[in-house]
């Protein structure tokens, strides 16, 4: 599970803002709008099959990261 969903930093990351967009998700980014840029965050990519329609699928998660900031379900506003 993604730990940015409960970082203070969900809406303007650039870390989480790339895994958004590997799952395939729009951005909605205004052009004002600063992006913080995470310090030494950890990736893992899970690769999995749907075994009925042989399709490999990828998921993509921040396990660890040195600027998160506990808040959670700030993602949710």
């Amino acid at each position: 599970m993604c730990i940015c969903i409960n970082c203070f930093y969900v809406h303007s990351c650039s870390t989480y803002r790339y895994i958004k967009k590997q799952h395939g998700e729009k951005l909605n980014i205004h052009h004002n709008e600063k992006t913080f840029k995470a310090t030494n965050p950890i990736i893992h990519v899970n690769v999995n099959m749907d075994s009925p329609h042989q399709t490999i699928y990828m998921d993509w998660d921040v396990v660890e990261c040195l600027s998160f900031l506990d808040k959670p379900g700030y993602w949710i506003q």
